[in-house]
């Protein structure tokens, strides 16, 4: 998906939400980024395969 230089890190790479945004809904809470993710405001993300990652939240203490 990514055609900008220096391309976008892929979906399935460890900086995968380093990639550009190129849809930004916030009254919905979340944004798709060139690689084909989307990322949600609780930092939960869809893969562009369909996995879903559990949200990354601060443990409670």
């Amino acid at each position: 998906m990514c055609s900008h230089q220096p391309p976008c890190p892929s979906a399935d790479s460890a900086d995968h939400d380093a990639a550009r945004t190129v849809a930004f809904r916030p009254e919905q809470g979340w944004s798709l980024l060139c690689n084909g993710l989307v990322v949600f405001d609780d930092t939960g993300e869809l893969l562009p395969d369909g996995r879903a990652v559990e949200p990354r939240r601060p443990a409670l203490v």
